[in-house]
């Protein structure tokens, strides 16, 4: 009997290790070649490892609204199974990129003009908030919630975001919460508010036709 209580044990044990290794090692997957090349591409040189998507951005105006600029697995296919990946955020002035979480890596921001206020929530709810100047490196750890925002009334903000997988992959707060079909009554009790103040916020966040 107490060989087999302690089998059980040693069972249970060894099966919540595999899950914490498992969960230690969630990321993109090591490849067992020097880079992986698509089915439809015939021919690989330096082009194929060269991205041209963000010469646009210089020396151009800053947009009307917020802007992401990216340069990852889907637009940029050599990067598959690197673990990497890029983006150019513009913030002009008085603009926000709201709460949001990348579920596959951190993100390492380097505000390159302008001043950026910056902060992320960790596990025990406790926020840590800075305020960025032009040349400084934040780091928001993975899949926690975090936010930038250009206060400055005047002048805008540009910053590169560099990223530990090829596909970190974005879900924003506001539009998982209010645009994705949950129920406004659960919505309501969530938020200890109403249906009518829900579809408020529904509402804005619907895109203008």
């Amino acid at each position: 009997m107490a060989s087999k209580i302690f089998n059980m044990k040693f069972f249970s044990l060894l099966i919540s290790s595999f899950a914490i290794i498992q969960m230690a090692t969630a990321g993109d997957a090591d490849i067992l070649s020097d880079f992986i090349v698509p089915q439809n591409v015939t021919t690989v040189d330096a082009n194929f490892f060269t991205f041209i998507g963000l010469r646009s951005l210089v020396g151009s105006n800053p947009p009307p609204t917020f802007k992401v600029s990216k340069a990852s697995l889907v637009e940029f296919p050599a990067l598959n199974g690197q673990s990497v990946s890029y983006a150019v955020l513009q913030f002009p002035a008085g603009t926000t990129n709201p709460p949001h979480i990348h579920p596959r890596s951190a993100e390492l921001l380097f505000l390159l003009d302008g001043t950026l206020q910056v902060g992320f929530v960790d596990t025990t709810n406790k926020l840590f908030n800075q305020t960025l100047q032009t040349g400084d490196i934040f780091v928001f750890p993975k899949g926690l919630v975090h936010f930038q925002y250009n206060a400055d009334a005047n002048k805008s903000a540009i910053a590169i975001s560099a990223f530990g997988s090829a596909n970190a992959g974005t879900v924003s707060i506001p539009t998982t919460l209010f645009t994705t079909g949950i129920d406004d009554t659960i919505l309501a009790k969530s938020f200890k508010t109403n249906v009518a103040t829900i579809q408020a916020l529904k509402a804005g966040l619907t895109p203008k036709p």
